[in-house]
């Protein structure tokens, strides 16, 4: 067996790990960094990231410290960072990196450098001893001296600069004076800006550089819509699929809708041996057109189109009106096989045989996938990589752009690795989705390795105290390594709240993925509120879409009133309209007494806005929100003004606010503060 290689291990763009500790000050505990900077930070064009560090030095001179940020040119920009109080060995500033146009995508890094910093110790010395008439003609000569070299830094071309700074030396110097009111002149406004423009640095210690991997906005921000396309002008009697052509016809309802990616399950052709059946039967029936994720027949693998969809032809003109709308298409990426594809027939090595001789099918028991063989990674894997790496270039020379990755934690962390290390060396706007709903370790070790975005447990996170410490999870400790996309449901996740909690609980949980992460989804038959599980132990559909055509009736549902397409597109369109809620690392939460209503802020610049949300969809909900006001910018007993994006009325909130939500006409407020 030869291991696959693993460029790119403990290295990012060749660079070793940051060191600590290595010069003369101190500096520890960096953030943001993901495995002591072995991998980078994710960030995108324009996001801000909140950098600290904890830097100290002996004795009792002055230091400073600042953020010296590297573009992928090799271009670098200084951020001076501040000291958390007077004493404090922490510091910390927030630094936006890439730019808004032309986008700068690529990878930046940082570096902590901590200095000595003679003017500071001498205006904290000087101001001390002359306060207390000691050493006063002293002090005063040593702080000539230190503006002398200020002086002798300053650039020719400042002349202004120059001439002021040379009257305070002087000044300094004039012991015609009194001593403070010599003293006064270093202190002045407009010196300080100088100092702090042209500062003396001595004896430099640094930690870095620290990686960071700039993306495209899409990375972080966007709002996702799962359909299949054999559902859209189906036919069930007689059975007929639907094709590319009758999908396209569902667009541009997606697009007013608000949703700025359209996902599709695998398009490939289908398995015939072991098809699966109707809710997952084991006996098919004639027309029954099985799993899309049981990729492969006769009729091709993964870089094959199912005929029942139509040519390529077809689905380029697909992807071109999808983008024609303002959407991009993502693709189902699922490495598997069916028992008939041919990686079977030419590649039985790709696979894991069993001691009878057959090739295992995938099982996570007591689930038996049988229309499913899963990849062996271990016999060849040089082979079974670059054909991964061909078929995922294929799809995006068809234009497709970003990936939705399923079962990730399925295959070896070396490959996701690699591949993106490939992609991104060449294609650094495509974007890989993992589909992971696994152990914690896993998960972060694959959003660590370069997943672009993650599925997460928000799908199981209904009462306020899980919501909460979730999301404090993810938007701290886990930014800079995994980004969320909420999916609200799957087409394997009917969660109970949606099965139980009638039109409401969908109206909820939209809202509290939409407004809680920059990047939300959802999968089609949601906004028709579809709840009926397969059984009331099981989050799986009734009838479920994954095994058989699902045509849908969306003009009667319209007609009838009987969706949600309103609610959804008002939630997009104030997405869209608040760069605030297009963030996941500003997210704060405020006390509500009423353990059944949440309520949350996300500030951007000037742009802020609150969401107070009903978790109960059964019952009015009538309590007291308590903001957190210096959170927000303002003092404890500041009034602010606020309008309310759903309905439009505007409000005077103080700190403590009444609260009223009904389910059947409004779960949540979503408001924006004036004067923000």
């Amino acid at each position: 067996m030869t291991l696959a290689a693993n460029p790119g291990l403990g290295k990012i763009g060749g660079l070793e790990p940051p060191q600590t500790l290595t010069g003369r000050f101190g500096i520890t505990d960096v953030w943001p960094n993901v495995e002591s900077g072995r991998r980078p930070v994710k960030a995108v064009v324009g996001e801000e990231l909140q950098i600290s560090a904890v830097a100290f030095r002996e004795g009792h001179d002055s230091l400073s410290v600042d953020v010296v940020v590297v573009d992928p040119n090799g271009g670098t920009t200084r951020h001076p960072m501040s000291a958390l109080g007077n004493s404090s060995d922490k510091w910390e500033t927030r630094v936006r990196f890439g730019s808004v146009e032309p986008e700068d995508v690529g990878d930046w890094g940082f570096t902590i450098s901590a200095w000595d910093d003679p003017i500071q110790t001498w205006q904290h010395r000087a101001s001390i001893k002359l306060e207390a008439g000691v050493d006063e003609e002293l002090e005063l000569a040593e702080g000539a001296l230190v503006f002398d070299r200020v002086l002798a830094g300053l650039p020719a071309e400042a002349a202004q600069e120059r001439t002021l700074i040379a009257e305070v030396a002087q000044a300094l110097r004039d012991t015609t004076r009194p001593p403070m009111a010599r003293l006064s002149f270093a202190s002045a406004h407009d010196v300080a800006s100088i100092l702090s423009a042209y500062p003396l640095r001595d004896i430099i210690s640094q930690s870095g550089p620290w990686p960071v991997r700039v993306q495209r906005r899409r990375a972080l921000f966007g709002s996702w819509y799962e359909f299949f396309p054999r559902s859209e002008g189906a036919s069930t009697q007689p059975v007929i699929s639907g094709t590319f052509k009758t999908a396209q016809a569902r667009l541009p309802a997606i697009a007013e809708m608000g949703f700025d990616v359209v996902y599709l399950p695998p398009i490939h052709p289908i398995g015939e041996v072991n098809r699966k059946g109707r809710n997952n039967s084991l006996t098919p029936h004639a027309g029954d057109p099985g799993s899309p994720w049981a990729i492969g027949s006769e009729a091709g693998g993964h870089d094959q189109i199912h005929p029942d969809l139509g040519t390529l032809a077809d689905f380029t003109a697909f992807v071109s009106r999808a983008n024609e709308l303002g959407m991009q298409i993502a693709l189902d990426l699922a490495l598997q096989a069916a028992p008939d594809h041919p990686w079977a027939r030419q590649h039985p090595e790709w696979f894991t045989t069993r001691a009878d001789g057959t090739i295992a099918y995938a099982e996570n028991p007591p689930k038996k996938y049988q229309d499913i063989y899963p990849l062996n990674f271990d016999n060849d894997p040089e082979g079974l990589y670059a054909e991964i790496v061909r078929i995922t270039r294929l799809w995006m020379s068809r234009g497709v752009r970003i990936f939705r990755v399923d079962n990730p934690h399925t295959k070896p962390l070396w490959l996701w690795e690699r591949l993106f290390a490939d992609i991104h060396a060449t294609d650094p706007d495509v974007i890989f989705l993992a589909e992971a709903f696994t152990l914690p370790a896993m998960m972060r070790a694959l959003g660590s390795v370069g997943f672009t975005q993650s599925y997460t447990y928000f799908t199981w996170r209904n009462s306020k105290p899980e919501l909460t410490e979730y999301l404090e999870e993810l938007s701290g400790p886990a930014a800079p390594y995994m980004r969320p996309n909420f999916f609200v449901n799957t087409p394997d996740i009917l969660p109970d709240f949606l099965q139980t909690g009638g039109p409401a609980a969908f109206a909820i949980r939209a809202t509290l993925a939409a407004g809680l992460s920059p990047t939300w989804g959802l999968y089609s038959g949601f906004e028709l509120y579809e709840n009926i599980a397969i059984r009331s132990d099981s989050e799986d559909y009734l009838d479920s879409e994954k095994y058989q055509y699902r045509p849908r009736d969306w003009a009667a549902a319209q007609a009838g009133g009987q969706t949600l397409v309103p609610y959804i597109t008002q939630l997009n369109r104030i997405r869209r309209d608040h760069p605030a809620l297009q963030q996941l690392r500003n997210l704060t939460f405020h006390h509500v007494d009423d353990s059944e209503v949440i309520a949350f802020s996300k500030r951007d610049g000037d742009d802020q806005i609150i969401v107070i949300c009903t978790l109960d969809p059964h019952n009015t909900r009538e309590t007291t929100m308590w903001l957190d006001m210096p959170a927000l910018g303002h003092d404890w007993f500041d009034t602010l003004t606020v309008t309310d994006e759903i309905t439009g009325a505007t409000w005077n909130w103080k700190q403590n606010v009444y609260v009223r939500l009904d389910p059947f006409s409004h779960v949540a407020h979503i408001v924006r503060i004036h004067g923000q």
